[in-house]
């Protein structure tokens, strides 16, 4: 017969033990003078670093498929967490400040005029300065259509969320006016070989940096209800050319596309032309459109969800 009077012996605790295992100490010196030195040398190696903390090895080539995961993933997780479900994207160009440091610049340039002389490089400078003074009137334009963003409403509370790409220009703009109304709004940065910085307005927490130019851009669309496009440089052609292809191929299911300033956009490329030339179809010519103000923008991204019989926020 079992022993009934043996009392039952308690859970283990989860983390300590009654007596140190064998390998919790190292090798004392007493037993072998090098031990300790020996023992350091191995903890130093950076082929002792665990995995996940030795960053020199995630860096390596051959970890690149990881990193891609780990870029797309941190992001996902954290947008999901904060209910980020749908958001309006803004991109546009970096080099065009609000209009009071774009005067700024003017004057700077018009004073090494009147010192320096009138140079060909001066001249030069002067002119793009006045061209982008002429263009802060979107700086304006984009705050106002972030405000306008950053009030929405949709079904059941439902918030768009304010999206760019985190930096100064056009995006800052964006992100000044939905932080101007104290609504959320999302930078998604990229790292650069030269330092940069994210602009002032972001909401702390949703700011994010992508190693990976590919899955920033996968993060830009992902959620996007409609992409606001002011005028820029080759960052914004890139964006704006590749959301038209995947459009244009149903890759993802099409969004309304605004391109802000039309005068800027036709002299940047002809889409007739490209229909005259037979190099796309009349169809794809009618994938964006044009508008001059954020009222506009925000009235025709409505108009064209009505017409669809879909929710903004659905």
């Amino acid at each position: 017969m079992p022993d009934t009077d043996t009392p039952k012996p308690h859970p283990a605790h989860p983390v300590r033990r009654e007596c140190d295992l064998p390998w919790t100490c190292p090798k004392p010196d007493r037993d072998d003078p090098r031990a300790s030195g020996m023992v350091g040398a191995i903890l130093r190696s950076p082929e002792y670093r665990q995995a996940d903390e030795d960053v020199d090895f995630l860096h390596r080539y051959e970890m690149r498929g990881l990193r891609l995961h780990l870029d797309f993933d941190k992001a996902e997780s954290l947008l999901t967490a904060q209910g980020i479900a749908h958001s309006i994207v803004v991109i546009g160009s970096t080099r065009v400040p609000e209009p009071e440091a774009a005067r700024r610049a003017l004057a700077a340039f018009e004073a090494d005029r009147t010192q320096a002389g009138a140079t060909p490089e001066i001249e030069r400078r002067v002119r793009i300065a006045r061209r982008v003074l002429d263009k802060s009137r979107f700086y304006e334009i984009a705050q106002d259509f972030g405000r306008i963003v950053g009030r929405s409403e949709g079904p059941n509370g439902q918030r768009l969320a304010l999206v760019t790409g985190g930096g100064p220009g056009m995006m800052e703009a964006a992100n000044r006016g939905a932080h101007d109304v104290c609504a959320r709004t999302v930078g998604l940065n990229i790292t650069l070989p030269h330092e940069q910085y994210p602009n002032p307005y972001l909401t702390p927490g949703l700011c994010l940096r992508f190693h990976y130019f590919a899955i920033r851009k996968l993060h830009f669309l992902k959620r996007a209800r409609a992409l606001v496009v002011f005028p820029g440089g080759f960052g914004t052609l890139d964006e704006l050319f590749e959301t038209l292809t995947l459009i244009q191929t149903r890759k993802i299911a099409p969004v309304p596309v605004i391109l802000v300033g039309e005068t800027f956009w036709r002299g940047v490329f002809d889409p007739e032309f490209l229909v005259d030339e037979g190099v796309i179809d009349p169809e794809d010519r009618d994938l964006f459109w044009f508008a001059e103000s954020a009222q506009e923008i925000w009235e025709d991204i409505q108009r064209w969800y009505d017409r669809c019989g879909r929710s903004l926020t659905g």
